[in-house]
Parts: C-alpha cells; sequence; structure tokens
C-alpha cells in the first residue's frame, strides 16, 4: 500500500512524521514557507511556496497529485481543502477539521455553543474599542489571543489596564492570514494543564493516549510529562469532551485536545487536529508507539491494535535567544552524559528570540517520580546552548 503524501508544515513536528511515514515505505513531499525545514531534510522532495495564497497551494496540489494532504500548521489557506476532498484526496483529519482548527473562533464556539464543552467565558473584538469592553466584562486577569497564529505567538496575560495597547497590538500584528481578531478569555485558575493525545480511526474507533502534563510560557510549550496525575472522574470527562469534538470535526488522525484541570472540574482549551509539541514527549519511548508513528499508522487506515504506557518521561525544551542564521549548537556531550537521556537537534537553518531548536528526553521506570524526571529533563536541556 504505497501513497503519496504532501506534508503542509516542515518543522519539527512534521520532521518526525516524515521519519515515521518513510519507515511504512511512502513517499512525502515536504511544503513549507522557507528552504531547509526541518521535514524537509528527510523528505522525497519539497516545495517552497507561501501556504497562504490559494493559487499556489492550487499548484502544488497539480503537479504533485498527492493521495493525501497532511497539514502540520495552521497557516495555511484551509478553505481549499474541500475542493481537494471533492478531487477525491485525502485532507488529514478531514477538510472540515482543518479548517475549523485553523480559526480558534470556529472551533471555540463548536465546542461552547453548539456541543456544549465547559470552556472559558470568552469575547471576540475587531477593534480596540471591542477588546476594552471585553475586557472589562471579562475582568483580569484574562488571556488575549489572536484568532489565527501558532506555536503560542500573539498570546498574552493581560493583569494590568495599562497594558491593554501593548496586549492588543502585540495580539494583532501577530495574526496569521488575512484575519485580524482576537479572542479574549476568562484566566482559569487551574492546577494542571494537560494534552490528551486522541486517535480517530476509520474504523470509527477512537482511542486516547495516557494523558501528559505540560507548561507554557508566552502562550508555547516549554516542557511536558507523561504520565500526568488525574482523578478517575476527570480521565472520564476529559476523554467524552475529546471523543465529542473530534467525532463533530469528523475524519482520522490523531489530535491534541488540551484541558484545564481545575478544583472544580475539567475545562476545554483547544485542540490541533495533528501530532501535538507537547506530544514529543512520546519520543522518549514512553508509549508503544510515538503520537507520530500513530499519526501516520492512522491516516494510512493501518491497524493500532493497543496504546500502551511503558515508561516515564519528561521533554524540555531548547530555545534561542536572538536572530542569526549562523550559529552552533554545544553541550549535547554534555547533556548525554546523564544515563537516560537523549536529545533532539531539530535543523532548524536560522534562530529567534525564543524559538525552539532542540528538545531534551528523558526516560525512567513507568513508577518513576515525574517532578525529579522533570527536574531532569530541565537539566539536559539547559546544557545545550545556542552560539
Amino acid at each position: 500500500m504505497h501513497k503519496k503524501i504532501l506534508l503542509l508544515g516542515s518543522g519539527e513536528l512534521g520532521k518526525e512524521l516524515v521519519i515515521a511515514l518513510k519507515r511504512m515505505g511512502q513517499t512525502v513531499i515536504a511544503v513549507d514557507n522557507y528552504a531547509g525545514a526541518p521535514a524537509m531534510q528527510v523528505a522525497d522532495g519539497f516545495e517552497v511556496i507561501d501556504m497562504l495564497n490559494g493559487d499556489q497551494l492550487d499548484s502544488v496540489i497539480t503537479k504533485h497529485q498527492p493521495d493525501l494532504v497532511v497539514p502540520e500548521i495552521e497557516a495555511i489557506r484551509t478553505e481549499r481543502f474541500y475542493a481537494y476532498e471533492q478531487q477525491n484526496i485525502q485532507v488529514v483529519p478531514s477538510a472540515k477539521a482543518a479548517n475549523f482548527t485553523m480559526n480558534r473562533k470556529l472551533i471555540r464556539d463548536l465546542a461552547s455553543k453548539e456541543l456544549g464543552l465547559r470552556t472559558a467565558k470568552y469575547f471576540y473584538a475587531t477593534t480596540y474599542e471591542a477588546f476594552t469592553r471585553a475586557v472589562n466584562d471579562i475582568g483580569m486577569p484574562c488571556v488575549v489571543k489572536p484568532l489565527m497564529s501558532s506555536s503560542g505567538k500573539g498570546q498574552t496575560v493581560l493583569k494590568k489596564v495599562e497594558d491593554q495597547q501593548t496586549v492588543w497590538d502585540y495580539a494583532i500584528n501577530n495574526s496569521r492570514g488575512d484575519i485580524k481578531e482576537v479572542i479574549i478569555e476568562e484566566f482559569i485558575s487551574f492546577h494542571t494543564e494537560i494534552t490528551l493525545l486522541t486517535v480517530t480511526q476509520k474504523n470509527g474507533v477512537t482511542l486516547f493516549c495516557p494523558p501528559i502534563g505540560h507548561r507554557q510560557e508566552r502562550g508555547d510549550y516549554q516542557e511536558s510529562w507523561q504520565p500526568v496525575a488525574i482523578s478517575e472522574s476527570d480521565y472520564a470527562d476529559v476523554c467524552a469532551m475529546a471523543k465529542k469534538v473530534t467525532t463533530a470535526l469528523t475524519g482520522a488522525g490523531l489530535w491534541g485536545v488540551e484541558f484545564f484541570l481545575t478544583d472544580e472540574g475539567v475545562y476545554f482549551s483547544e485542540l490541533s487536529p495533528r501530532p501535538h509539541d507537547t506530544g514529543m514527549v512520546t519520543l522518549a519511548g514512553t508509549q508503544n508507539l510515538s503520537e507520530f508513528e500513530l499519526h501516520a499508522r492512522t491516516i494510512l487506515g493501518l491497524p493500532i491494535p493497543e496504546i500502551k504506557l511503558e515508561r516515564a518521561g519528561a521533554s524540555a525544551v531548547v530555545l534561542a535567544n536572538k536572530s542569526a542564521e549562523q550559529f552552533i549548537i554545544t553541550g549535547i556531550e554534555e547533556a548525554l552524559a546523564e544515563k537516560q537521556t537523549d536529545v533532539r537537534i531539530f535543523g532548524k537553518p536560522a534562530t529567534r528570540p525564543y524559538r525552539r531548536m532542540a528538545v531534551a528526553l528523558v526516560y525512567e521506570d513507568i513508577n518513576a517520580d515525574i517532578n525529579e524526571l522533570r527536574k531532569k529533563a530541565k537539566a539536559a536541556a539547559d546544557k545545550i546552548k545556542i552560539e
């Protein structure tokens, strides 16, 4: 069973997915808006285009005639996906899923208004005046995000009235695509933020990975760990909510569904219809199949007999602190001197402040102290320097 796959977005997550697909004997063309992207380094071919340009997107589809289109980022002209499905091209997980989840307004309204999932109170704003009214209604602190963005860009926790203009400008200036609108959310006081990797299969069966705990800064993942402490009732709730929203969005694939765990129960946060950055902890062998292997099997319609937690693990990111096209990465030898430690260098051709350049992974047996593992992962990441 051989398929030609067009991967839209070629970062570190796409790179691991290409490796998983190549191990299954597939042909992958990696697409991004710059040359030398991580996934391009391991794919069969690549294209450099502006994925927000519908004509350029259509031309790549016409040129390569793929069997599957796999989006790996948000900044894509996703409304074109419906036409691709009409041409019998499989969009992963589906055109509807990709289109809805690329826009926080569509997915939040679906979750809250149509499906009745418990979410933070929220408003939208397209003008600064509407933004300040929403902030006044919700109160501070509150969370401000662009409707379309990725990796936490443009996201801020607004705490002081005098910061409103700065926060508004940051959100608008980091909006992707042609939607200049923000969402203002009630700040949820949570004790844990989790990702529930959810697998929807072509046979209609939904599977769940053991939940992953994660910590964010600037709206972007900094560390993740698996397993995470969760009560039976909260686990039942997150599984039910994840199944409800992924069923409504339709299609086969792996999803990263995010939740807040609070003393009053579970809140739905958001979801991605593809492997999730926090799921990089599965590269530490925490499960019998990594999130990338699960996504590859699922989109190809291959069986997944079980998803099993095999050991405890933690991940911590390595960030750049300045913009540069010439740099070296040091400290790998020191990081790997620790037992049960691994490092993944993403291979990005340039740096910028806070850009993820690598991840440190650590693992131990299934009953290990997670807090100690988190410290070990952070210590390994701190040894790696971008110079």
